[in-house]
């Protein structure tokens, strides 16, 4: 029988933080950060898949999925700030030690959190999560650094583009052989919550932000060296958005990093899962015995 998800609220720094949660509390934890445009629905098959071994947590981060939603004036919405509520997220669970699985957005959420305690990280799983400027793939990237910066009328026009629902749809079906195992509910969950009123201005304005993310490569980087932490790759290596060789340069600083290239996209987890999960459990099984 698969373990039971529960599916939380919280309150963190006076905003309400939704949360996944499965398996035992002692066990060791699996810290789960979703990417752009989703949310914690992302993991919904992940999460049961890991949660015989390991206390599995997936928040939304604010403006996406359950989690609140307050305005521009309300909230920053820099990279910094999501991660400053994740981080009290952990802190609330009585989290001290956990291993990461980073996909887009979570990793520079990821980063974050191993740069504010290096100590806290027992191992990483990123899947098309970036950490270098080789995986940048044009143009997408182009159009994002044009727009940060300067805004303004002619950048802001593509990266309302990349709101729409053929690109969120486009996120998940493209580099994806065989498009059919890939549920519409994705798209169709992603889209609606984009078009929630005011959630653009929101998305604008944490692209603007995407630079700062690129700035703490070097810190990133150094990181890696120092602490060796064991890191897996399981990426998909026809993603437009990161590509193949972002996942490769993860070896410059960690060059015990296990690659592994599955013919997929941006959410390989919808195409892959049962690979992935194969991947994740051989890896955690030794890296943290």
């Amino acid at each position: 029988m698969a373990p039971a998800v529960h599916h939380r609220t919280t309150t963190v720094n006076g905003l309400e933080v939704f949360y996944r949660e499965a398996g035992d509390p002692k066990a060791p934890v699996v810290l789960l950060l979703h990417g752009f445009p989703t949310s914690s629905h992302m993991f919904r098959h992940l999460i049961p898949a890991l949660a015989d071994r390991y206390h599995v947590i997936a928040p939304d981060h604010i403006g996406f999925g359950l989690s609140a939603m307050p305005t521009l004036q309300d909230f920053p919405y820099t990279f910094e700030a999501l991660t400053e509520v994740t981080s009290g997220l952990l802190q609330q669970l009585s989290v001290d030690r956990f291993a990461m699985y980073v996909q887009d957005y979570g990793a520079p959420i990821g980063w974050r959190l191993a740069l504010q305690a290096p100590d806290r990280i027992t191992a990483i799983i990123t899947q098309n999560g970036n950490a270098y400027e080789e995986g940048f793939v044009k143009p997408f990237w182009d159009g994002v650094f044009a727009y940060a910066k300067a805004p303004g009328p002619d950048t802001e026009a593509p990266m309302r583009g990349a709101l729409s629902p053929e690109i969120t749809r486009w996120q998940y079906v493209n580099g994806v052989a065989d498009p059919s195992l890939v549920s519409p509910d994705n798209w169709v969950h992603d889209q609606a919550l984009l078009d929630r009123p005011g959630n653009d201005e929101i998305q604008l304005k944490l692209f603007r932000d995407y630079p700062t993310n690129v700035d703490l490569y070097p810190q990133v980087h150094q990181y890696f060296r120092d602490s060796r932490v064991p890191l897996l790759a399981v990426w998909g290596a026809n993603d437009e958005i990161f590509g193949p060789a972002g996942a490769k340069a993860f070896r410059q600083d960690l060059p015990e990093a296990e690659i592994h290239l599955l013919e997929s996209g941006h959410f390989a987890l919808e195409s892959h899962l049962e690979t992935i999960i194969e991947h994740i459990r051989d890896f955690l099984a030794r890296v943290l015995a």
